[in-house]
């Protein structure tokens, strides 16, 4: 039994919208040309095919729907109420096709295409801006749609077609993705300025283990890092607060609300004292992630290159 039903060659109440655009749209085209010109030679002439073709599509079209499109006179037609209400929403249908059409096309022009990319907060303000410009040097037309997100969120971006490529932390390892290392960056254990340990410069982070954390939610990467360390350290965290931005947690610790583990800040902050940690060796690895199977358009693979071009000189110094 055929999946679409049909009574008298129409189109059944029960069948799938698929089916139905699926059936329906290669001759949608035909019909607004003859609509147009109300005449069929000439709207194959316009068209460029034959006119019995083009005269079985609208036939068809109308057989399908079971609704008289054009009423005929000799050679010329002229539309039916029910076929100018159609042609209304014919049109905007396939202007809104072409308009998708234009901008993927646009999207993957290689001089200035789109390229979907994403990024921890910790890079926003001096990493990736120091990426793109020295990028757009060479091509300096491409656009960029920019997403900050911690590390989960914009592997599922990845995932759902919303990204083509994210830096993030850890490096991932997943079946789906390919993941590449492009650089390291140390973490600092970030104290008040007024702070028992302020006057240090290195300190062991078991010498913390006493002292509140303010930490990113769990679900950041620089979470599940902060309580690898601790744990190596031979201690769980006792964790004050919460935040999604690691500017917020400096200013919680700038508070006196507790102490972090943290990436150098863009602007030192007077009211903390970054401490460098001696064991265990506290850093995290930052990398590029793109999903598998996907093929890259241009812009994303000029991108791309760039980002690995990049190892091991990535953060800025």
């Amino acid at each position: 039994m055929q999946h679409q039903q049909r009574s008298q060659g129409r189109l059944s109440p029960s069948s799938d919208t698929e089916d139905i655009v699926a059936l329906l749209a290669p001759r949608l085209v035909h019909f607004a040309g003859v609509a147009r010109t109300e005449h069929v030679t000439r709207a194959a002439q316009e068209m460029q095919i034959p006119q019995s073709t083009l005269s079985r599509s609208v036939v068809r079209l109308e057989q399908d729907l079971g609704v008289d499109l054009f009423a005929r006179h000799g050679r010329t037609l002229s539309l039916t109420p029910a076929g100018r209400a159609f042609l209304v929403s014919v049109e905007r249908a396939l202007a809104e096709i072409g308009r998708a059409a234009d901008e993927v096309r646009a999207d993957a022009d290689p001089a200035t295409g789109k390229v979907a990319f994403g990024f921890l907060h910790t890079m926003g303000a001096e990493t990736v801006p120091g990426l793109l410009h020295t990028f757009r040097a060479d091509h300096p037309r491409i656009r960029f749609s920019l997403v900050q997100n911690h590390g989960d969120a914009m592997l599922e971006g990845l995932r759902a077609g919303e990204l083509d490529l994210c830096l993030t932390s850890p490096v991932p390892d997943a079946p789906d993705l390919v993941a590449r290392r492009l650089d390291e960056q140390k973490l600092r254990l970030v104290v008040p300025a007024d702070h028992r340990l302020a006057g240090r410069r290195r300190i062991r982070l078991a010498e913390a283990a006493d002292e509140a954390f303010v930490t990113l939610e769990p679900g950041y990467g620089l979470r599940r890092i902060t309580d690898a360390l601790c744990t190596q350290a031979g201690f769980r965290p006792r964790v004050a607060f919460e935040g999604e931005e690691a500017e917020t947690l400096r200013g919680l610790v700038a508070a006196g609300l507790g102490v972090a583990l943290l990436p150098p800040p863009a602007v030192p902050r007077p009211e903390v004292v970054e401490l460098t940690v001696t064991s265990p060796r506290a850093a995290r690895e930052i990398g590029v992630a793109w999903l598998a199977e996907r093929p890259d358009t241009p812009p994303v693979t000029a991108f791309k290159q760039f980002l690995l071009s990049r190892r091991g000189r990535l953060l800025p110094d």
